[in-house]
């Protein structure tokens, strides 16, 4: 569970990140930051602060903010159903503005040689893309996959479709991918 002062310092830390790289947010919107621990206790290694412009049944827009070597765990977007009806796991495209991303997907690569820190989580795919500012990949539904920023931390945009976060498929079974702030009581 995510101590206020931890959810606070992840929403400062995004929003210094966004201003250098040139963007700002509502009042509104920064009320809907989002800081995620995984569930693990180790936001600062394990996590990711994000912003969701948009999501409809269609598309979603969203910024994701990294700290230095902070990893976003390894998940998989997998097709399934949603009040019964058959629906695709989520297509996304990642675009960094500010930093380096190291995005690991299915295919060849070797755990040995990766440039990434490993993750204190379970991780099975070892396929490197680095991708620097400016540069973007997509990844089409039911694609494992696991990303790391690097020295400097990384600003990403991801652009999809349809988010349904709830329901992303982690490698790790420890994770809870909706973050828990602690309550203050009156």
């Amino acid at each position: 569970m995510l101590t206020k002062e931890e959810y606070a310092d992840g929403v400062r830390y995004m929003l210094k990140s966004l201003a250098d790289a040139g963007f700002y947010l509502t009042e509104e919107e920064k009320e809907r930051i989002e800081v995620a621990d995984f569930g693990l206790g180790k936001v600062k290694e394990i996590g990711l602060q994000l912003f969701t412009y948009v999501n409809t049944d269609r598309c979603c827009a969203k910024e994701m903010v990294l700290r230095p070597f902070q990893t976003c765990p390894e998940h998989t977007h997998r097709d399934g159903r949603e009040d019964g009806a058959l629906v695709q796991g989520k297509e996304e495209t990642f675009r960094v503005r500010r930093g380096l991303c190291y995005l690991y997907v299915d295919g060849e690569g070797d755990k040995a040689t990766i440039k990434a820190k490993l993750p204190e989580t379970a991780v099975t795919v070892f396929h490197e893309i680095v991708l620097r500012e400016g540069e973007q990949y997509t990844m089409y539904p039911n694609t494992r996959h696991w990303f790391q920023a690097g020295a400097e931390g990384a600003v990403i945009s991801e652009f999809s479709t349809h988010s349904n976060d709830e329901t992303d498929d982690f490698e790790d079974a420890r994770i809870r991918r909706i973050p828990e702030v602690e309550k203050i009581c009156l």
